[in-house]
């Protein structure tokens, strides 16, 4: 069994901050990337922030300067620092990773997802 558990979402003023939080926990044999998406009401479930298992990551251009992604490879926790938040950044924030398991002497990877967090960007 695998849980992904974000926290941190909330309702902010616009130029705010606020930093989610995504812990990872199960029996899988390692992480690979792990990312953060969002689905805004009425809109398609988009890819904000990926950071890959040696750190480095990539952004959606709407958020780049203004969000930063990290992870804590110890705690098994990746990290969205969100600052300068508009109402349009408002949305469900879900967590992702690349989990690799062990089947015997085989291993495969799966996705796995986490039950999301809201973000709302409001005055």
């Amino acid at each position: 069994q695998v849980q992904l558990v974000e926290s941190g979402g909330g309702l902010v003023q616009p130029g705010g901050s606020l930093r989610l939080s995504c812990a990872a926990s199960g029996s899988f044999f390692r992480i690979n990337a792990m990312a953060w998406f969002r689905e805004a009401p009425g809109k398609q479930r988009e890819l904000v922030a990926v950071v890959s298992s040696g750190g480095r990551t990539n952004y959606a251009g709407s958020v780049k300067g203004r969000f930063t992604a990290s992870r804590d490879c110890a705690k098994n926790t990746v990290y969205l620092q969100m600052n300068s938040l508009k109402p349009e950044d408002t949305a469900v924030y879900y967590c992702t990773a690349d989990l690799t398991f062990q089947y015997g002497s085989g291993y495969a990877d799966v996705g796995s997802w986490g039950q999301g967090t809201q973000v709302t960007v409001s005055s």
